[in-house]
């Protein structure tokens, strides 16, 4: 990898949700590739331990404490990264999380929170940092985590996918608004990725192996922060109001195993 060639050398980047897992990932390889880093975590002690990793590379890596549910206190955090970095080319954002339960047992107000730490926390992120990069004329890349559960159905934990689905038509909405300003902004569907949230077991691996998914396993940090890369850099500069989907070929297999089947031939 060079700097040159992907075109971050001196870039700003804040990760929101960056202290650890995909956000931890995605710090890393951006500054890797030349990027300042503000690290943007609710535990602060998270942050600074990624920021330090990001120091290490030859970057500057600042931590940013925030809850990204409070509208206040993402628009300072935003405000913050900027001063400490000197502006702000790249967002990243990796907050989500899925209530498990049957839809005639949710609850209006756990619908409602499911929303606002899936969908509306971008919105508020999103808009927050466009509009400065709008003021400053700056070109940008703005990248959200959706879910291939905002895709396909997704019984048990519908809120979350229907949030994800939302977080996944709000960048096409935002590509489509802020283009002329010379704002990207895109999606990453993953599918089923090992995280310190949900680490792979033995059982978990066994699963992969045995299932249709094409490539057979779990994906890791590294494969989706890899995506990150690509729409953060001058790389895809014509990719746009795009979901990218790192499923290891989920979204392209019939889920029904042909090996449960029973199939009899004849000749008649």
């Amino acid at each position: 990898m060079t700097a040159s060639l992907l075109g971050l050398e001196g870039k700003k980047a804040l990760i929101v949700g960056g202290g650890r897992g995909m956000g931890e990932a995605s710090a890393l390889i951006l500054a890797q590739a030349g990027c300042d880093i503000a690290v943007l975590d609710s535990v602060l002690d998270r942050a600074e331990l990624v920021a330090s990793e990001v120091r290490k590379l030859g970057r500057a890596g600042v931590p940013v404490e925030a809850d990204i549910l409070d509208e206040g206190a993402v628009k300072k955090a935003v405000a913050e990264a900027e001063e400490k970095l000197g502006g702000l080319d790249i967002l990243v954002t990796i907050v989500g999380q899925a209530l498990f339960k049957p839809l005639l047992d949710v609850t209006v107000e756990e619908w409602d929170f499911d929303q606002s730490r899936n969908l509306r926390y971008f919105f508020v992120t999103g808009r927050a940092v466009a509009e400065s990069m709008i003021k400053r004329g700056v070109k940008g890349s703005l990248i959200c985590i959706g879910s291939s559960d905002g895709i396909v159905g997704a019984p048990w934990h519908a809120p979350y996918g229907a949030a994800k689905a939302g977080l996944m038509h709000l960048v096409k909405s935002m590509a489509a608004e802020w283009g002329r300003n010379g704002i990207r902004a895109n999606a990453i569907a993953p599918g089923s990725i090992s995280t310190p949230r949900l680490p792979e077991t033995p059982e978990s691996k066994k699963r992969m192996e045995d299932s249709v998914l094409p490539i057979g396993r779990a994906g890791t940090t590294q494969d989706i922060a890899g995506g990150v890369l690509y729409l953060a850099s001058p790389l895809s500069d014509y990719v746009t109001g795009h979901t990218l989907c790192i499923d290891g070929g989920w979204m392209a297999a019939n889920h029904f195993d042909p090996r449960v089947m029973s199939v009899k031939t004849s000749n008649e």
